[in-house]
C-alpha cells in the first residue's frame, strides 16, 4: 500500500454524499477511488475523477482499493463487513454498526485476525457542542456531575414512503439511526453504566417504526436521559448538565451538518464555528462566587475522524472510534428493548 490510501464508498445516499466523500477528498492522505451506485450516477457529477461500479464484488476484488466505506442500508453492514475484511480491506461503518452485540464481536474477531483496521463511524464525537460539553466535565466545572440530558430531535410527521428507514425492519428506527450517536456520546463521558432503563414509543399515525424514545442510564449518584423523536416541532435543549456546583444548558445543533449538504467544507475557514447566539449558558456557585455567562463553543471538526483513520492505519496509532465501543453501544440498543418489553430496568450485567 502506499501512503495514500485507496478508497471507496459503497453507497452514496446522505451519508455517503455528506459525511465521507468530502473529506475523502480534500484530505490529500487519501485518494477517492470508487463509488458503488446502483442506480444513478451522482457522485461522478461532484467528483468527476472517481469510477462508480454497480457491484460491491468489483470492490473487494480491485486489490489497490485499500479501505472501503460502508455507508449502506442497516442491514447489509455486517455481510458487507464481513465480505470486506475477508478481502483483505480496512473498514469503516456507518451506525448503526451492527444490529446486534454478537455480530459487532464477529467482526471484531475478523479484523484482528486480518490484522485490518476496523472502525464505526463516529463523527458526532467530533460535534463542537459535544467538545465543550466534554472540556466542561474534564475541567471539573460543575462540580460532581447528577444528571445529564441529551436530546437530538428531527420533526418528520409524515411517513416517507419507499424509505427502508420507515420500513418495519429489526435495525430501522431512531433507537438505530440517532440511538448510537447518542449512546457512544455517553459511553466516552461516563464509561458503562449500572442498568438501562427504556421507554420506546410509534407516535406518527401510520408509523411502523420506534420513532421516539427515551433512555435511562444508571451510573450509581449520575443520571444519564437520552432522547430523540421526529415530533418535535420546537427542538427541546441539545444538552443540559446539572452539577453540584453548577449547570450548563445548550441549545442548538452543530453547525458542520448544515454546511455540508450546503457544499460548502472544502476551503472554508468557518469550518466547525458555531455562532454566538448558539453558545451553551453557564451557571455557577463555587464558594462565594456566583458565575453566569456563555461558554464559548469549541469548533467541531469531523476531519479529526478520518485523519486518525489514516495516522492509524499508516502509522499505526491507536484508533480513536474502536469497534469494541460498538459493541457495547450494541450492547446498550439490546438492553433497551429489552427494558420496553419488561417496562422495568435492566442490569448491564445481563449484556
Amino acid at each position: 500500500m502506499s501512503e495514500k490510501i485507496n478508497t471507496a464508498i459503497v453507497g452514496f445516499g446522505m451519508s455517503g454524499e455528506f459525511f465521507h466523500a468530502p473529506f475523502i477528498d480534500a484530505n490529500p492522505n487519501f485518494n477517492l477511488v470508487k463509488v458503488v451506485e446502483r442506480v444513478s450516477e451522482k457522485s461522478k457529477t461532484i467528483y468527476p475523477y472517481i469510477q462508480i461500479v454497480k457491484n460491491y464484488e468489483d470492490v473487494l476484488n480491485d486489490k489497490d482499493i485499500d479501505l472501503v466505506i460502508i455507508t449502506t442500508p442497516n442491514s447489509t453492514h455486517y455481510k458487507m463487513g464481513m465480505e470486506a475484511l475477508n478481502a483483505g480491506k480496512h473498514v469503516i461503518i456507518e451506525k448503526p454498526f451492527t444490529r446486534t452485540s454478537a455480530a459487532a464481536k464477529e467482526l471484531i474477531d475478523l479484523a484482528a485476525s486480518k490484522n485490518k483496521i476496523l472502525s464505526p463511524f463516529q463523527n458526532r464525537r467530533w460535534d463542537g457542542d459535544f467538545l465543550t460539553v466534554k472540556k466542561l466535565i474534564d475541567s471539573n466545572m460543575l462540580g460532581e456531575l447528577i444528571e445529564y440530558r441529551s436530546h437530538f430531535d428531527r420533526f418528520r410527521n409524515e411517513i416517507k414512503a419507499g424509505n427502508w428507514k420507515e420500513e418495519d425492519l429489526l435495525d430501522s428506527g431512531l433507537l438505530y439511526d440517532l440511538g448510537p450517536h447518542l449512546i457512544d456520546q455517553a459511553l466516552i463521558l461516563f464509561g458503562k453504566p449500572i442498568s438501562v432503563y427504556a421507554d420506546l414509543r410509534s407516535q406518527r399515525e401510520g408509523s411502523k417504526i420506534i420513532d421516539n424514545f427515551e433512555l435511562i442510564l444508571n451510573y450509581s449518584n449520575l443520571k444519564v436521559i437520552l432522547n430523540s423523536g421526529f415530533l418535535y416541532k420546537q427542538p427541546l435543549v441539545r444538552f443540559a448538565l446539572f452539577g453540584t456546583q453548577g449547570s450548563f444548558i445548550k441549545n442548538g445543533i452543530d453547525p458542520q451538518e448544515a454546511t455540508l449538504k450546503n457544499y460548502r467544507f472544502k476551503n472554508n475557514p468557518e469550518w466547525g464555528i458555531e455562532p454566538e447566539s448558539e453558545w451553551g449558558n453557564y451557571s455557577a456557585k463555587i464558594g462565594e462566587l456566583d458565575i453566569k455567562g456563555k461558554i464559548q463553543t469549541i469548533p467541531g471538526c469531523y476531519q479529526n475522524y478520518f485523519e486518525n483513520i489514516y495516522e492509524a492505519i499508516v502509522n499505526q496509532r491507536e484508533l480513536a472510534v474502536k469497534p469494541q465501543e460498538a459493541l457495547v453501544t450494541a450492547q446498550i440498543i439490546e438492553l433497551a428493548i429489552e427494558s420496553n418489553k419488561r417496562k422495568g430496568v435492566v442490569d448491564f450485567a445481563l449484556a
